[in-house]
């Protein structure tokens, strides 16, 4: 536990400035950004430990390593659909955005439902938010049932045409990651992305043959066999 200056002293402590430079390099947004390595947020949030006040205050600090430590303490039986929409519309790095929906939204409630709100949706960052969430369930939810992976295929299907970088690279991540759940889904993600092959745009052909070029590997059907 703490106050939002105490957590803010912490980071500060572990800031590493000289690292921002090398982070802009893979598209992360340095501005607003102590530089802190994830396994430090990850190490400062356990010490902290849960608290949902707490994440609000850090959140609201506009400090980008202080965002991802919030998502990291939050409580997701105490997070509503209005937070979440208020955090989305906030992200500006990819980063940010894949760290809140692996440590925080997807264990929400709400988290099915989010990826068809905002799949739709023009702004950048809320958009391949969806599609992280996406690739986070695929990864983590081990109860969810094929058929809830398989009704995303047209939600993947109408988003791949979107050229922006981050979102394609979202959208190839949840189907990629959907296609590593099973044999079935694997299959059922291959065929899918034959479909997207014949759409007239350059990120739904990227998407498209990147996504098979791992699904079928010998790697992912060697552990799928198993």
């Amino acid at each position: 536990m703490g106050s939002v200056e105490e957590v803010l002293e912490k980071l500060k402590a572990k800031a590493r400035p000289d690292q921002l430079e090398g982070m802009a390099r893979f598209g992360i947004v340095p501005e607003n950004r102590l530089g802190l390595s994830v396994p430090d947020m990850r190490k400062l949030a356990k010490e902290t430990g849960k608290d949902h006040e707490l994440a609000l205050g850090l959140w609201k600090t506009g400090i980008l390593d202080a965002r991802i430590v919030a998502a990291m303490i939050d409580e997701p039986d105490k997070v509503t659909e209005t937070q979440m929409d208020d955090w989305v519309k906030d992200l500006n790095s990819w980063d940010v955005c894949d760290q809140v929906c692996m440590n925080l939204f997807e264990k929400t409630p709400f988290a099915w439902k989010k990826i068809l709100d905002w799949s739709v949706r023009e702004e950048e960052f809320v958009k391949r938010a969806a599609f992280a969430l996406a690739a986070c369930l695929a990864w983590h939810d081990k109860e969810a049932e094929d058929q809830k992976f398989i009704d995303l295929f047209p939600v993947i299907k109408n988003a791949a045409s979107d050229e922006r970088n981050f979102v394609k690279k979202a959208v190839n991540w949840a189907l990629r990651n959907i296609g590593k759940r099973n044999p079935d889904l694997n299959r059922a993600a291959v065929k899918a992305a034959g479909e997207l092959r014949l759409i007239d745009s350059k990120a739904a052909r990227w998407i498209a043959s990147n996504a098979v070029k791992e699904l079928e590997s010998d790697a992912v059907q060697k552990r799928l066999s198993k």
